[in-house]
């Protein structure tokens, strides 16, 4: 009887094992995966958020000055006084 109970303990604990190297394994691949990721992405150039956002609101900074200019140069061409904002 007492053969049963250490193979049973020599096979838990074999399967312990497995499942810790299983667990080893995972945490490797997950993190040379993420590394990979981060390459790939800094070599694709992208833009952060707060990039895109900086040029957003430059853009939507141009295209108001470019209204108001385009409405003071319609005023001139028309022999009015032009509108300023204030």
């Amino acid at each position: 009887m007492q053969t049963s109970n250490k193979m049973f303990e020599d096979i838990s604990r074999l399967m312990s094992n497995a499942m810790g190297v299983a667990q080893g394994a995972k945490t490797e691949a997950e993190t040379a995966m993420r590394g990979f990721i981060d390459r790939w992405m800094a070599d694709r150039d992208f833009v952060t958020r707060d990039e895109f956002e900086a040029v957003r609101a430059m853009a939507v900074k141009a295209r108001e000055e470019n209204e108001e200019l385009r409405a003071r140069l319609d005023a001139l061409e028309a022999g009015s006084a032009p509108k300023t904002k204030a």
